[in-house]
């Protein structure tokens, strides 16, 4: 969208026509509301930008099917170039063939498809009045009541001339016989009686009168979008005049902001359309006791009430107050407006207020969203680091960890995705329209998915849905259309509304990513290991809870498959999804299993204290989870868990250097590490499926053991170690082999505890040596080695019985540290 600059916000309110609430679709479902159904095709509205048009900023629905527009405004109008001050009367501009068609209704409430004839050509007569209007200084018709006009405007089928009819009827004829050639010319194209004669707007702009007037114009070229191989940087020009770049201190730097931002603002300082309605009393209110209906009958049907002349349409527009925005932003620097990227402290620019916008930065996620200054700064920053996009891509994860502000998400998450490229062209390509078998499930799924938010529940909102995920199944031919797929894509669509492209991009990024393989046809070995990896992680963060469930048979498959299939869409409204992969986006494939486990312990104590049935009936209707906790706690859970504990033999492969085209690789949000390091020999191997299943403790690589330790490997494994703050050691290595083996060489800092020896008959650790310090590791990361792997698959579950948490067991046991020379020998006593 264009800067404010000069121009001012209006908003103007009309009510859509209510439908019997009796009505059911040929689903069985109730009629959408045409309210929403407006609310869906105006969006499109929103992508018309140019300099010479008003644009259309947002729409709002109310109660009773009350529909509020805002757009920017001009308090200059031609009205205000005749001096006149009468509304335009709109029936006056209509081409004769739309007046001619009259008011179109569907019968039965089944939507019809009869083509209307407006369209560019009823523009083009629309112009011609408007043109004629200025031409001769007066309205047309005004003598006319409207009937008289219409019936008027037909007749001039009869006549050889519309424009000396036009001109004789309103006593102009001298004034029009004055005006030059070329323009009568143009008057007589515009206001050709039959459409098909009339010319479209291409051909009209062809006349001799545009090619005068449009080298005083510089032609407007629409700006490369953010995600297109068009550059966006190839026709930036300087100002001739440098100086005009430095900005007076008393510089409206708002009016710099596009409209889009200044109404999201204008809202967060407090704004409310309808109140500003009420005020110029657009809007009106009565008591409700004057509102009841004389007689109602039993379907609905009332009598007894004339129609409330605040339902009318009133064609006003009121122009929204900034005052109370900028009353609220007086503190703000100009600095703010133009932060500098290269700076540490760029998202906490230097101003009055500095020290309230940083205690704001403390503040929880929610009031942040809310504070005014505060999203203003990040908007700001955001806007300038996406434009700077790949390039700035480091920064934008870096300034995502903060928190990514609400106007700015959805081009915020196509660039944490890595979305690039010329996805408009690529989107286009695909075949949306031929019929495929996944089609009726296409159409059975979208009604029930997130149909309680309104721009998604309307039939334009359907119809997106539709495109993009057919285009995701056809473009994807090695994988299925599985239920859910619709969920996973509402995020998507919903913040890029008006960017089918851009939605289809980001949902082809985010599921190799999280979901990779889990849309094959046989996806069960996908699914069964992801199931079984993410059981070792409750055992691993909460043993307690891992034994309980498991004791009951409550196991995740009967839970946690709509949980992972949909990344949670499925069972969270959209507002708590945002916050929830805000998150999610900046950690890697296995962030999700910590998000699972942070859901489960919002639930600990009810789980704790029920059986299965209790279990099943609570999860059937999943209780309100706090987002922003669960947020927080998956973040620790996920900085407590070794990077290849979660290691999966069907995730995605790493990608190789060569992958990446040119474009640095972003770490993830709580490591310092690459997200997918290459395999080495020290790495995790992948075992059978009923193996996995067997082990109730994650399994960990060699490779975190070394860096958790941080131990220095030698020869060709080696690998850089990390310097800590702190001397406390990180975890604990546990040798359960024999005595006789640990003497011949051991991990440094390991104990040892025989499996043999180590658990009574009860199950119960065996006193000895190195008990205490075993207790005194409790809650940190413990590491079972040995050399047969079903002993420390058996001893990690006796921990976990005994509610250890964080027991994990070394992949490959002893044998895998051998080559690397880590294993020390004790000094003989002497």
């Amino acid at each position: 969208m264009f800067p404010l600059k000069d121009a001012e916000m209006g908003a103007f309110t009309f009510f859509a026509s209510a439908l019997p609430h009796d009505v059911c679709g040929s689903n069985g479902l109730p009629l959408t509301p045409n309210s929403i159904k407006i609310l869906g095709r105006f969006q499109i509205l929103k992508t018309i930008t140019h300099p010479r048009l008003c644009q259309y900023v947002d729409i709002s629905r109310g109660k009773h099917e009350r529909l509020v527009v805002v757009a920017e405004h001009c308090e200059q109008s031609l009205e205000d170039l005749l001096r006149e001050r009468k509304p335009v009367r709109y029936p006056s501009y209509l081409a004769p063939e739309v007046i001619a068609q009259g008011i179109f209704k569907t019968s039965d409430h089944v939507p019809s498809e009869k083509p209307l004839p407006s369209g560019p050509k009823s523009d083009v007569w629309s112009l011609g009045i408007i043109l004629f209007e200025l031409c001769v200084g007066r309205k047309l018709f005004q003598s006319l009541d409207i009937s008289e006009r219409l019936k008027f405007l037909l007749t001039l089928d009869c006549v050889d001339d519309t424009i000396i009819v036009l001109a004789e009827e309103h006593g102009c004829l001298d004034i029009i016989k004055e005006l030059p050639e070329n323009v009568t010319h143009l008057l007589k194209k515009c206001l050709t009686f039959h459409p098909s004669k009339r010319p479209t707007p291409d051909e009209l702009m062809q006349d001799k009168v545009f090619s005068e007037v449009s080298p005083l114009y510089t032609p407007f070229t629409k700006p490369a979008s953010l995600f297109s191989s068009s550059l966006r940087c190839a026709d930036l020009t300087l100002p001739e005049d440098i100086s005009q770049l430095c900005k007076d201190i008393n510089s409206d730097y708002l009016a710099e902001r596009s409209i889009e931002e200044v109404y999201y603002l204008w809202c967060l300082a407090g704004g409310d359309l309808e109140k500003e309605l009420m005020n110029k009393e657009i809007i009106r209110s009565k008591p409700p006791i004057c509102t009841l209906p004389n007689f109602l009958f039993e379907d609905g049907e009332s009598f007894g009430q004339g129609r409330d002349r605040s339902s009318l349409l009133d064609d006003t527009t009121v122009t929204l107050s900034l005052c109370q925005l900028r009353n609220r932003l007086k503190d703000v620097g100009g600095e703010a407006f133009y932060p500098l990227l290269e700076d540490d402290q760029s998202n906490l620019p230097h101003s009055n207020s500095n020290n309230e916008l940083s205690a704001a930065a403390t503040l929880p996620l929610i009031i942040r969203e809310r504070d005014t200054e505060y999203q203003l700064n990040r908007i700001i920053l955001f806007d300038r680091l996406l434009k700077a996009y790949p390039y700035k891509k480091n920064q934008i994860w870096k300034e995502a960890r903060v928190d990514i502000p609400p106007l700015m998400r959805g081009l915020t998450w196509a660039a944490l995705l890595g979305v690039e490229g010329a996805i408009h062209a690529k989107y286009d390509a695909i075949d949306k329209d031929t019929p495929i078998p996944t089609d009726r499930q296409i159409e059975v799924d979208i009604p029930r998915c997130h149909q309680y938010d309104e721009l998604l529940s309307s039939p334009e909102g359907h119809a997106k849905f539709r495109r993009v995920l057919k285009a995701w199944v056809v473009s994807h031919p090695d994988l299925v259309y599985w239920q859910g797929l619709d969920s996973l894509c509402a995020p998507f669509l919903y913040l890029n509304f008006n960017n089918e492209a851009l939605a289809y991009a980001c949902m082809s990024a985010f599921i190799p990513k999280y979901l990779y393989n889990f849309f094959l046809k046989d996806n069960s070995h996908v699914i069964q290991e992801y199931l079984t990896v993410f059981s070792q992680m409750i055992a691993f963060h909460d043993p307690e809870l891992s034994n309980h469930l498991n004791e009951i048979g409550f196991i995740p498959d009967l839970y946690a498959i709509p949980w992972f299939l949909t990344m949670f869409t499925h069972v969270f409204p959209l507002h708590k999804i945002f916050h929830l992969w805000d998150t999610l986006l900046l950690g890697n494939s296995s962030f999700p299993f910590c998000i699972g486990v942070a859901i489960l312990q919002q639930l600990r104590d009810r789980l704790l204290a029920n059986g299965f049935n209790e279990c099943i009936l609570l999860f059937s209707d999943l209780p309100e989870i706090d987002i922003e906790r669960c947020v927080r706690e998956s973040i620790n859970l996920f900085c407590w868990t070794p990077k290849s504990a979660t290691y999966r033999q069907h995730a995605q492969p790493p990608k190789s250097a060569s992958d990446s085209s040119g474009v640095r690789s972003s770490t993830p949000y709580f490591s310092t590490e690459c997200p997918d390091p290459p395999k080495t020999d020290l790495s995790r191997e992948s075992i059978p499926l009923n193996d996995l299943k067997s082990e109730v403790s994650p399994r960990i690589s060699a490779e975190d053991l070394i860096d958790l330790c941080e131990l220095t490997v030698t020869g060709h494994f080696k690998t850089p170690t990390k310097k800590t703050k702190s001397s406390k050691p990180k975890l604990l290595v546990v040798d359960i082999r024999n005595s006789e083996d640990f003497i011949r060489g051991h991990i440094s800092g390991s104990i040892n505890i025989p499996f043999i020896t180590a658990f009574t008959a009860e199950g119960e650790l065996t006193q000895g040596p190195y008990t205490a310090m075993l207790q005194s590791f409790r809650g940190k990361v413990i590491v079972i080695v040995g050399h047969v792997a079903k002993h420390t698959a058996e001893f990690a579950a006796h921990l976990v019985k005994m509610k250890y948490p964080r027991i994990c067991i070394l992949d490959g046991g002893i044998n895998k540290i051998k080559p690397t020379g880590l294993l020390t020998v004790p000094s003989p006593q002497i």
